[in-house]
């Protein structure tokens, strides 16, 4: 499955029903501390994170998941920051994330973002 971490419900369910759509399974969570719950029961073949979470930053969530399994794609999904980024640009770098959306997004660059890193 992908992972989808985010603290806005609405916003978890539309990137769910985007992977659904483009064939893949989904779990979603609110907090980070939820969401390591569920790296604990499942094996995940990518995951999508929010930047800002409640309980972590998502940077910093980012590094938690990249300890616990270095080949874990890992996508930043963010309002607050942008493409351009130095903080993003420096994480795409070290490779820390291996990809960046910015909201709001199109539906067809998340699809384009799972078939280029999702593991099935």
């Amino acid at each position: 499955p992908i992972l989808v971490v985010d603290d806005e419900p609405e916003m978890c369910w539309i990137l769910e029903n985007i992977i659904r759509r483009a064939d893949f399974t989904c779990l979603t969570a609110m907090s980070a501390k939820e969401a390591m719950a569920l790296t604990r029961s499942n094996k995940f073949g990518m995951a999508f994170l929010d930047a800002k979470l409640p309980d972590i930053d998502g940077l910093e969530f980012a590094r938690k998941l990249r300890k616990a399994n270095a080949h874990l794609p890992i996508v930043i999904v963010s309002g607050y920051f942008y493409q351009d980024d130095p903080t993003i640009e420096g994480v795409l770098q070290e490779g820390l994330i291996d990809a960046f959306v910015g909201k709001p997004f199109d539906h067809d660059e998340i699809v384009s973002v799972i078939s280029r890193y999702a593991c099935r």
